[in-house]
């Protein structure tokens, strides 16, 4: 992020008054000229939007946050946009916890980096109104191993890890109930946690980890539940993997990966062409190929991205 600057600019000295008698001339092309730049002005913001920054040849840079900026998928995104005028400027965040405050305050025009679970409880704890404005792929959430190779061999009271942040750590719990290792009370949620664990009729034990550390967990228990990008970071191999919940099927789309924006910018016919090119063939393409195939492509309207924000955003408040 540009960083601001530490002291007040040198101002330079004010030239000397002209001497000679200004014109009617003079004061008519100055005139002109103010007006011919406001139109300008006026022009560029119509076709660029508010929040994008456009350049005197039209081109408009757009600053996106992310927690993936080497994935393979993004030198395609930017070379697409940049065909379209658009040049994409990348602001890489080392953990989830800073896009969606640098998005609010305007450090970056859009992220891309969560589902709309996470944007839900961003948005309810932090009183905030990002919105998403383009679908883009739901990955799994899988269980890996270094001790086993099938989840039937994990034994009883083995010890499993988990992201310890809400959204992540629920789906965990609700990953390891698919595969038949725990139970949760009521069936689970969205929402739960280790707290909703049904311990007498589930065959492993849970810890909650820093999601960044489930990789370097892996010698120390039976296996650990952990998030794509990260097992992604690690050389694991995904066809190993032990168990993964389904990104095709309906409960899956409080995962849907999205574009988000500030409300106010939700219209911005820039930052929407950015969402649309995601879904060119050959972005989508690399973006799936960078999951090492475990990706499904998400095509929804920005009306069912924000019912589903709304309905999870609900659920959320009821917790609360």
């Amino acid at each position: 992020m540009t960083q601001p600057p530490t002291g007040p600019d040198e101002i330079p000295a004010l030239p000397d008054k002209p001497t000679g008698r200004r014109t009617g001339l003079v004061t008519a092309v100055s005139i002109a000229a103010v007006a011919f730049l406001v139109a300008a002005a006026v022009l560029v913001s119509h076709l660029t939007g508010t929040g994008s920054r456009a350049d005197a040849a039209g081109r408009v840079t757009v600053k996106i946050g992310t927690t993936d900026q080497s994935s393979d998928f993004w030198p395609v995104l930017t070379r697409r946009a940049a065909e379209e005028g658009i040049d994409i400027e990348l602001v890489n965040f080392t953990d989830y916890t800073q896009a969606n405050p640098a998005l609010a305050q305007k450090q970056i025009d859009l992220n891309l980096f969560q589902h709309l679970l996470f944007l839900a409880n961003h948005n309810v704890a932090d009183h905030d109104t990002l919105t998403p404005i383009g679908s883009t792929v739901v990955v799994p959430l899988s269980l890996y191993s270094k001790k086993h190779t099938a989840v039937a061999q994990i034994p009883r009271n083995g010890r499993i890890a988990i992201p310890n942040d809400p959204t992540n750590q629920a789906r965990a719990l609700l990953v390891l109930q698919q595969a038949g290792l725990l139970k949760l009370k009521g069936g689970g949620s969205v929402l739960a946690t280790p707290a909703d664990v049904d311990t007498a009729a589930s065959k492993v034990r849970v810890t909650p980890v820093d999601a960044a550390q489930t990789v370097a967990s892996l010698p120390s228990v039976d296996a650990a539940v952990i998030n794509n990008n990260f097992a992604l970071d690690a050389a694991l191999d995904p066809s190993k993997a032990l168990y993964g919940d389904d990104p095709s099927k309906p409960e899956a789309e409080p995962y849907i990966n999205v574009f988000v924006a500030r409300a106010a910018d939700k219209d911005n016919p820039t930052y929407r062409k950015v969402a649309a090119l995601y879904h060119e063939e050959a972005v989508k393409k690399a973006a799936i190929d960078a999951s090492k195939g475990t990706a499904v492509a998400v095509d929804r309207p920005r009306a069912d991205l924000e019912r589903i924000l709304a309905s999870l955003e609900k659920t959320v408040r009821a917790a609360h």
